[in-house]
């Protein structure tokens, strides 16, 4: 994971820490600074994080703080609409921020993993318009498309080029005598 923290280590916005503290108050939790400073490292981080990664950033600054405290508090924060749950299909399960962060989708490399974040006007009209021809409706949707990106096809290029042996070898058909 490329570790990215946002450069102006700001105090998370007085907004969303209220929207958290309602939450786990009407969820009949306290408040903690253990809870405090995950929702600060999640905030100031803006990557597209698993509980595994968050809990290792939480760790730099805490060390006291338990794997099982962040991924409880993971969830109170997707369920108090801060964050976001996306999976790129390979098995981990991340979060990405939710709250004021407009729609998007994503282009996920599967030789590296990096993952491309975009909007297309024109993709999500032809959503609407899908939707509006079956009579349905769309209440949210996720967009993951998959393939290299632009450095990993400059290594793949370079390497199909110079092997000496190729990557698929065909089996010869079983003999019928």
């Amino acid at each position: 994971m490329e570790e990215q923290v946002a450069t102006n280590q700001h105090e998370p916005m007085a907004e969303e820490q209220e929207i958290f503290h309602r939450h786990i108050q009407r969820a009949g939790l306290k408040r903690t600074a253990q809870r405090d400073l995950i929702l600060d490292v999640f905030l100031r981080t803006e990557e597209h994080l698993s509980s595994e990664d968050l809990y290792r950033l939480v760790q730099k600054e805490d060390p006291d703080i338990g794997q099982t405290t962040v991924y409880r508090t993971l969830k109170l924060l997707t369920d108090a609409g801060l964050a976001r749950e996306v999976r790129f299909g390979d098995g981990r399960t991340r979060y990405e921020h939710n709250y004021k962060h407009p729609h998007h989708d994503h282009l996920i490399c599967t030789e590296c993993g990096k993952t491309i974040e975009f909007f297309s006007a024109d993709m999500e009209a032809l959503q609407d318009q899908i939707a509006a021809q079956y009579k349905f409706e769309l209440t949210h949707h996720t967009m993951r498309m998959f393939g290299y990106c632009s450095e990993c096809r400059k290594g793949r290029a370079h390497h199909e080029e110079t092997a000496a042996e190729p990557r698929i070898r065909f089996a010869s058909a079983p003999s019928t005598s």
